[in-house]
């Protein structure tokens, strides 16, 4: 027996732990959130950036705060949106070598070692998705969303891709595919939306949770 890597692993337990302690924590007492993903590196000219700060300012604006992963890119752009509104602006950030820490528009937030207790942050404190262009991070979070929504392990909000030119390979791909070939259920693509724009996004959110109140007052 490695006593060494026993206790190595002892003390792993705790950090992840401490992790989410600190999490939960720190995101308590939050009021409704909407998670923003997309990717780290889109510049501040690009188009998808500026939609990102559109959205940022526009949901925060509807009533909702602004959760995002706390770097740069898309990330930083929802931040900002929120900030430049007035509204909550959240970062849930990871330790990377190749990226900086928060970006300075986070005005809550914490810093994550673990992948995986940074998605149960963005998952518990949300009340929808959004999904801006974005590489392999980017569709880690969006696939990891859309099967706990699947599976039932997830509330049932919203979750919206922005940019059809962008995303509309991969659904084409998911249905030519997945769906042909039996793995996925036509119901499935009910679990998301695309659209093209900001508003667009926040349309979706507020019709969704309007409905969601209206069905909840009613069930009272």
């Amino acid at each position: 027996m490695n006593l060494k890597n026993k206790t190595e692993d002892a003390w792993q337990i705790l950090r992840i732990q401490g992790e989410f302690t600190k999490g939960f924590d720190t995101f308590s007492n939050l009021p409704a959130c909407v998670s923003v993903f997309g990717s780290a590196r889109t510049k501040s000219d690009n188009p998808h950036y500026l939609e990102a700060e559109k959205f940022g300012r526009l949901i925060t604006e509807a009533g909702f705060g602004v959760i995002t992963g706390g770097g740069p890119g898309i990330m930083e752009a929802a931040n900002k949106g929120a900030v430049d509104a007035e509204g909550l602006s959240v970062g849930v950030g990871i330790e990377l070598p190749f990226e900086a820490s928060m970006n300075e528009y986070v005005k809550v937030g914490v810093e994550n070692r673990y992948f995986f207790t940074r998605k149960v942050m963005f998952l518990k404190y949300s009340q929808a998705f959004v999904v801006f262009p974005g590489g392999l991070g980017t569709l880690d979070e969006l696939f990891e969303t859309l099967t706990l929504a699947q599976t039932g392990h997830a509330p049932d909000f919203p979750v919206i891709l922005v940019g059809k030119k962008y995303w509309s390979g991969l659904v084409d791909w998911m249905q030519d595919t997945l769906w042909k070939n039996g793995a996925i259920k036509q119901s499935d693509f009910d679990l998301f939306r695309v659209v093209d724009t900001a508003e667009e996004a926040v349309e979706k959110i507020t019709e969704y949770h309007n409905k969601y109140r209206q069905e909840n007052e009613t069930n009272f």
